[in-house]
């Protein structure tokens, strides 16, 4: 009876699910980064593909579809085939930000996409001019809230991770800043060198020289640890803010209604790539903490971060037509 509905079922074109998971992959898989190359996602992407290509057997094709914030794209990829073959970096700016930032994404963050899991987090370094007269993030606090609306930051965009994430130190410090948006880390830390804006919640690989030759002053680190890039500079939580953190997540997911199978050597190829020596080792040159999950972990975190984020955007104003 069993070889009968198997018959019937290659009859009609349908390869019952275990003998896709079986046979998978047996061509190309496309790993769609949904921003320009060089990027924080581009570079996660590359650093796991190489590897997940020696472990399926079968090369990840790392494709750049930048546009809208990386919405367009990842919409795109919730629309495909759920069979395996295409797959897309899912971020912090993605799942977390856009699905409210956007007055209309195209996607739900929870409903439309197959979770494969993470693969690492990374923390942003608050940075001043050295002329601001501060030499630590409660004396930040304390000026700021002697000169409200007074103090600038810069961001790379408005919605980005490091424009929310000085949102979220200002909701919880109870400070009021005043935003200054640019296109982009480049000229963002370029004003912040040249005096023309205050503050900046840079990435850490961006920060690594300019803080070492004294162009700017770190105040300390977003995430809850200490980072190996910047270890004598404490983390915003242990020296004024309890609790918080800013922290961009990256990691992998599908379309939904990817094969649970498919999804299940997707992930154990990924926790390998993730978990090897070599790949800690460039994760953390980025300043980048390598974090495997399943992919009920990671549902959890998509969970967790599009709460978090959206009452962050909320209270930030921005909307994006």
């Amino acid at each position: 009876m069993l070889s009968l509905l198997f018959a019937l079922a290659a009859a009609l074109g349908i390869a019952p699910v275990h003998a896709q998971a079986q046979d998978y992959p047996s061509r190309p898989i496309t790993l769609v980064v949904p921003y320009a190359a060089g990027g924080g996602n581009d570079v996660m992407a590359r650093i796991v593909g190489e590897k997940m290509s020696r472990t399926l057997g079968q090369q990840v094709v790392i494709e750049n579809r930048p546009g809208a914030g990386g919405a367009t794209a990842t919409r795109q990829a919730a629309k495909a085939a759920p069979d395996g073959y295409t797959l897309v970096i899912g971020g912090t700016g993605t799942l977390a930000v856009n699905p409210t930032l956007y007055q209309n994404v195209g996607y739900d963050p929870r409903k439309d996409f197959a979770p494969v899991g993470l693969i690492g987090t990374s923390a942003l370094i608050v940075l001043v001019n050295p002329a601001l007269p501060v030499k630590s993030v409660r004396d930040l606090i304390d000026l700021a809230k002697k000169q409200p609306g007074k103090l600038n930051y810069a961001s790379a965009g408005v919605g980005s991770g490091i424009h929310l994430g000085t949102v979220l130190f200002e909701m919880m410090a109870g400070v009021k800043l005043t935003h200054v948006p640019y296109r982009g880390t480049g000229p963002a830390l370029t004003d912040l060198i040249g005096g023309h804006v205050s503050i900046y919640f840079s990435s850490l690989p961006s920060a690594v020289g300019i803080v070492a030759n004294g162009q700017v002053r770190a105040l300390g680190v977003t995430g809850l640890q200490r980072s190996d890039a910047f270890p004598t500079v404490p983390t915003v939580a242990e020296s004024a803010l309890p609790g918080y953190e800013a922290v961009l997540h990256y990691g992998i997911v599908a379309p939904a209604g990817t094969p649970a199978p498919i999804v299940a050597k997707l992930n154990a190829a990924l926790r390998e790539a993730v978990s090897a020596a070599d790949t800690k080792e460039r994760m953390a040159r980025d300043g980048t903490e390598p974090l495997p999950s399943t992919p009920q972990e990671y549902a959890a975190d998509i969970d967790a971060e599009e709460r978090k984020w959206s009452a962050v955007v909320k209270n930030s104003g921005a909307k994006v037509e």
